[in-house]
């Protein structure tokens, strides 16, 4: 099978009527879960980000709520669960302000449930490859905006 570049693809989809494009995208979306995710989310909460994350926000929480702490085996697959679910969404919106919001709310989260990173090696690590990742998105945002979450930054 040829590959084809996204640019090929672009051009022939500009040259689509409205009806085929239509008929493609529903096509597209009834494969893949992730791709009706996107859609929607692009077709519904694009224009309202920040009622979005709230949104994201209490699903984590439900999430965490969950949590078996009987076992730092336990912990760190849920605690792996809810990264995959996050950067999902941290996707979707392709914005390093929404990930550095997610990602400091996530963090925040383990630390307000007392969840003991320091039981595991790789909890640890996993708690601080976020916490880089966080300084990464921080790094390209605005001035003012970078202050902002510095400033939450500290409390971890």
């Amino acid at each position: 099978m040829q590959k084809i570049t996204i640019n090929d693809i672009k051009q022939e989809l500009v040259s689509l009527s409205p009806s085929k494009l239509l008929e493609l995208c529903l096509r597209l979306v009834k494969y893949k879960k992730e791709n009706k995710e996107l859609l929607s989310y692009l077709l519904f909460n694009s224009d309202d980000t920040q009622s979005y994350v709230e949104s994201i926000k209490a699903y984590i929480t439900e999430q965490f709520n969950e949590i078996n702490t009987t076992n730092a085996y336990f912990i760190k697959k849920s605690l792996r669960k809810i990264l995959r679910i996050i950067n999902k969404y941290i996707k979707y919106t392709a914005s390093k302000q929404v990930e550095a919001e997610l990602l400091i709310y996530f963090c925040n989260t383990i630390q307000q449930l007392n969840i003991p990173v320091q039981k595991s090696a790789a909890l640890t690590n996993l708690y601080n490859g976020q916490v880089k990742k966080i300084n990464v998105a921080i790094q390209s945002l605005h001035e003012d905006l970078q202050y902002d979450y510095r400033k939450s930054m500290q409390l971890l």
